[in-house]
């Protein structure tokens, strides 16, 4: 997808905003939204300024000015925004020489990329993220004089015996490290993660495959 497919997904798709999206070093994702009044072709040559000095460990206000660049390949309609919105992730630029910034993560896995190439040690570099994650009902915590507590509380926690649920207490839950593959009802969040599969890769995420992994408590991958 280059750029004038954009502006073409943009007209076809009545497009509200465009979000121009960027992660932070700590792995943090950042946005800024645009009109579609406000939004150019030009923007994929020239960026769109803004300032660096609130991202943290970033840029001091003596020399904020920083540029996100949008990278056309990777434009999507966002799933969950009110107003139809087009997000596309942008490089982070330095404006003094027009490189990419050395914090930002996409370029340091750019020189990673470059490096790797430079050097020999291999020609492709393959990512594979692997998310595993818990989904739980609830979480409640205190903490004042008379004490400290965290409580999780999940219907498929298997300290959830005496617990009383929405529809009554099945006990469908697996076992302690007994979580591995199961099939519903012990796999209680097949349906969930299957919404979040196809909202990913309406996003242009490539998904292979979901389960729920080796906890209780509703620990998914």
């Amino acid at each position: 997808m280059n750029a004038q497919d954009v502006m073409k997904m943009i007209q076809e798709n009545e497009v509200r905003f465009v979000d121009l999206r960027f992660t932070d070093t700590r792995g943090k994702e950042q946005h800024v939204g645009l009109p579609v009044s406000a939004f150019e072709e030009e923007h994929f040559e020239h960026g769109h300024p803004f300032d660096g000095s609130s991202i943290a460990g970033w840029k001091g206000i003596q020399a904020s000015d920083m540029v996100l660049m949008p990278e056309p390949s990777s434009a999507y309609i966002d799933p969950f925004f009110d107003e139809t919105t087009l997000v596309i992730t942008c490089d982070v630029i330095e404006p003094s020489d027009g490189k990419g910034y050395d914090r930002d993560p996409r370029s340091i896995a750019k020189r990673a990329e470059a490096y790797l190439k430079s050097t020999g040690i291999g020609d492709t570099a393959f990512f594979g993220p692997e998310p595993e994650f818990f989904i739980f009902d609830a979480v409640e915590w205190s903490v004042d004089m008379s004490g400290v507590y965290s409580k999780i509380i999940s219907e498929e926690a298997a300290w959830s015996t005496a617990d009383k649920f929405e529809g009554g207490n099945t006990g469908h839950r697996p076992r302690v490290k007994g979580g591995y593959f199961p099939v519903p009802p012990v796999d209680s969040l097949n349906d969930v993660r299957a919404a979040m599969c196809l909202a990913l890769e309406a996003c242009g995420v490539p998904v292979e495959v979901h389960h729920h992994e080796v906890a209780n408590a509703g620990q998914c991958e």
